[in-house]
């Protein structure tokens, strides 16, 4: 999994200003993106209750179900107030909520923008998370997002976390390099993995 915040801040969310647009549904061959609301509470808890999906996240495993209602209210503010994005992954054939998947932030002006994305262990070795993160990165930059065309998305990884650092090579990021104990969480600093990935070096799959 990418960092859940990396370049944005989780607090507790304020009301939320005029929705600028409506948050985009995106379709692949099994997945449906589209955004959170109260209803998946019970999921958005599920997922991030579980310790092997927050292992290498910058957040402690939730214990009650209002922290994942405060964590929805954050992912969706964050697009609210055009800050970045965040869809629940689910399943076309059921609907089943299966992770979440976005940008932390972005920016219009620099055209660029951070990813992150997680899932259930139960969901771990299907290629979901490498179909939905496709389904991201077209949108993005194809310019069908409310930020605009983008023309870089960089995922920062934990050395270790060597499944998400093989989705994003398979998505054709590239490893740019390590940023020294440039984190801090749980009580620890971390060294931060770079990968980037260029609207020219992106091949679309079909």
């Amino acid at each position: 999994m990418c960092l859940l915040f990396s370049g944005a801040t989780f607090i507790r969310p304020s009301p939320a200003k005029s929705v600028r647009s409506s948050t985009p549904a995106l379709e692949s061959p099994r997945l449906n993106l589209t955004r959170l609301s109260d209803k998946d509470t019970h999921s958005i808890f599920n997922i991030f209750s579980n310790e092997a999906v927050i292992k290498y996240y910058d957040l402690a495993a939730f214990e009650n179900s209002g922290q994942a209602r405060q964590l929805i209210e954050f992912f969706n503010k964050r697009f609210d107030e055009h800050a970045g994005i965040r869809w629940g992954i689910r399943l076309r054939e059921s609907n089943q909520l299966i992770g979440t998947c976005g940008f932390n932030t972005w920016n219009e002006k620099m055209k660029n923008a951070v990813l992150g994305y997680d899932l259930l262990p139960d969901f771990w070795g299907r290629g979901y998370g490498r179909e939905a993160v496709h389904a991201i990165v077209q949108a993005a930059f194809s310019g069908s997002l409310p930020c605009g065309a983008l023309h870089r998305i960089q995922a920062d990884t934990i050395p270790g976390n060597d499944a998400s650092e093989a989705l994003l090579l398979n998505v054709v990021f590239k490893e740019e390099g390590l940023r020294r104990e440039s984190g801090y969480w749980k009580n620890q600093f971390h060294d931060l993995k770079c990968f980037a990935l260029l609207k020219n070096e992106y091949v679309e799959v079909g």
